[in-house]
């Protein structure tokens, strides 16, 4: 017979914790969209110090990964390549010479 307490305690602390986190309070964004709209390079900006922006904002609350006002989809092509950079340089380092 198998022993199947330890899944199900997993699974039950699992649901729990996300039931837990599940009550977060909405953050209202008007005050977010005002000031300057960020354009494709920012987004390209952005998307590069991506890591960097991640790790500051665990520490500091006022550290966005993502900026809300934006220009729309060229602010999300810029944020899309610059982010994608990161993983372009760490596949060319892990290919085999041959």
């Amino acid at each position: 017979m198998k022993n199947y307490r330890t899944p199900i305690l997993l699974l039950t602390a699992l649901f729990f914790s996300f039931l837990l986190v599940s009550c977060a309070d909405v953050e209202p964004i008007n005050e977010c969209l005002k000031g300057k709209e960020y354009g494709f390079f920012y987004g390209l900006i952005h998307g590069f110090i991506t890591p960097f922006s991640f790790i500051a904002s665990l520490f500091d609350d006022e550290v966005a990964i993502y900026a809300v006002n934006n220009s729309g989809w060229w602010y999300d092509l810029g944020f899309l390549l610059g982010s994608g950079g990161w993983g372009f340089m760490a596949g060319n380092r892990s290919k085999k010479r041959g």
